[in-house]
């Protein structure tokens, strides 16, 4: 009887083993097909990428994330037919768990497209100083879902990457030599021409401040208590902007001072007529 059952049993995995283990390797040579059909691609996709003068980063997300990421599941997909799972049913509840997937996280998935098109439109790049959200910084890092800033007080500021699309942004370095503008007022009483030309000398070989384009002084309007002059310097890296500022305004304000030429602080003058005569005159009447 018990040889009767090891020769049943050994016959059932006999028919078992004949029956999976073509199912098995079947799937796992397609999935190996799909291995090599990656190592093929993603060779040949970054070069294509890169001839097309992609963004290393965006480059990086398509063909190590999109790409790979839709190769293997494809190839896991094909596997499992193979081992005769019902793929249309697992993929409908996949289909179903997506969506409630991205119900639940709206904002993560808005600001990963939003990081997809900082890559594919590069308003800046890390080295970059920028001024996005009221924050002046060096751009550090660039992720799919934020951007990393490191501001002049050296703290590290994480900006959600919908909200640095959504909002006016400021690209200080895009364009290599920057121009500063300072503005320093002058008394109506003072000549423009000579404060021009004590302002220049101050500023003429300070840190930072380039020789060409030449700084300028420029009258830029008339204000309620000052004529208003603009001090326009040049500089070649835009993390020196804030620095050169601070010197720029410290040495006009010295230089004036030894020239002698007012500063003028807000003030108003009032005017007021002395009206008793006239009063006694119609109370007389």
């Amino acid at each position: 009887m018990g040889d009767l059952l090891d020769s049943i049993t050994r016959e059932e995995l006999l028919s078992v083993a004949a029956t999976v283990l073509p199912k098995v390797a079947a799937a796992v040579v397609v999935f190996l097909a799909f291995v090599v059909l990656l190592r093929l691609v993603q060779p040949a996709l970054r070069a294509i990428l890169r001839r097309a003068d992609f963004a290393e980063a965006l480059i990086h997300l398509l063909v190590d994330g999109v790409v790979r990421g839709a190769i293997l599941i494809l190839g896991m997909v094909m596997a499992a037919s193979q081992l005769g799972i019902n793929v249309a049913a697992a993929l409908a509840g996949l289909g179903v768990l997506g969506i409630a997937v991205g119900f639940a996280a709206q904002e993560t998935i808005a600001n990963m497209i939003a990081g997809f098109l900082i890559f594919w439109d590069r308003p800046f790049k890390v080295g970059h100083w920028v001024t996005t959200q009221d924050r002046y910084g060096e751009v550090r890092d660039i992720t799919l879902r934020t951007t990393r800033i490191r501001t002049l007080d050296n703290t590290y500021v994480v900006i959600p990457n919908k909200q640095v699309i959504g909002e006016l942004l400021v690209n200080h370095s895009m364009y290599g030599e920057t121009r500063v503008n300072i503005p320093i007022g002058i008394a109506y009483k003072e000549s423009i021409a000579e404060a021009r030309a004590v302002m220049l000398e101050a500023v003429r070989g300070l840190e930072g401040v380039l020789e060409s384009p030449a700084p300028t002084v420029v009258a830029a309007g008339l204000g309620d208590s000052s004529v208003d002059l603009t001090v326009r310097v040049w500089i070649h890296h835009a993390e020196d902007e804030v620095p050169v500022r601070f010197r720029v305004v410290e040495a006009c304000k010295v230089a004036l001072d030894k020239a002698g030429i007012e500063i003028p602080f807000p003030h108003l003058q009032l005017f007021v007529d002395d009206v008793k005569d006239r009063v006694w005159e119609r109370l007389g009447k």
